[in-house]
């Protein structure tokens, strides 16, 4: 199944979610309008996040939304997933093409036009360009500026995801510089209502 990249992007990360149950803010953030949706746990081995992460591809699946892995081919594999994020210093990118089946979503971490350019060379269906306002969820990021996201925008032809304390103060910027999707992951997780939340960030893609 084709899918398309645009719109909200929404992170699960248990470690953001703190005491809230990750799926039930999940299935919120794709109520809310939420268009693609990524699994990232940095703390828990592979082995215990499985469960969370097949249930969570079957929400995706129902509502025919692409569930990607960040980082870990073998869990999104293990989690019959639609796709696998990887950073710089992960897998490469054409490295995760060759595992990964036909018809796979692989995106990729980039911070600037030259890193752009090598990932969508390498078979990367999407780039995600941050950090740009600065997140609290991951410490070893590099920054990025909007003109960063405009260059990036300009330098591929594959959608671009803007990534980084995006929420519903500086969304509509992001979208203006070229951003075909956005990455949130407080803006909805940390919400009183994540499914309003996430409706109000979406709607910046009109």
């Amino acid at each position: 199944m084709a899918h398309t990249l645009r719109g909200l992007y929404m992170i699960i990360d248990p470690a953001v979610a703190g005491e809230r149950d990750v799926l039930h803010v999940a299935r919120e953030a794709i109520a809310g309008g939420a268009a693609i949706v990524q699994w990232r746990d940095k703390t828990r081995e592979k082995g215990l996040q499985l469960a969370d992460v097949r249930t969570l591809a079957d929400i995706c699946r129902e509502a025919g939304l692409p569930l990607i892995v960040n980082d870990h081919v073998d869990l999104a594999l293990a989690a019959e997933a639609d796709g696998v994020h990887v950073g710089q210093r992960d897998l490469p990118v054409a490295v995760a093409r060759r595992l990964v089946p036909d018809g796979w979503i692989v995106g990729a971490s980039t911070n600037d036009a030259d890193e752009a350019r090598a990932a969508e060379a390498d078979g990367a269906d999407y780039v995600s360009v941050g950090n740009l306002f600065g997140t609290t969820s991951k410490d070893d990021t590099r920054p990025a500026t909007l003109d960063t996201l405009a260059e990036v925008k300009a330098a591929v032809r594959v959608p671009v995801c803007a990534i980084g304390g995006i929420d519903e103060a500086n969304i509509a910027g992001v979208v203006a510089a070229g951003a075909d999707m956005a990455a949130v992951i407080s803006a909805v997780t940390a919400a009183d209502d994540p499914r309003a939340a996430a409706q109000r960030l979406a709607a910046a893609f009109g």
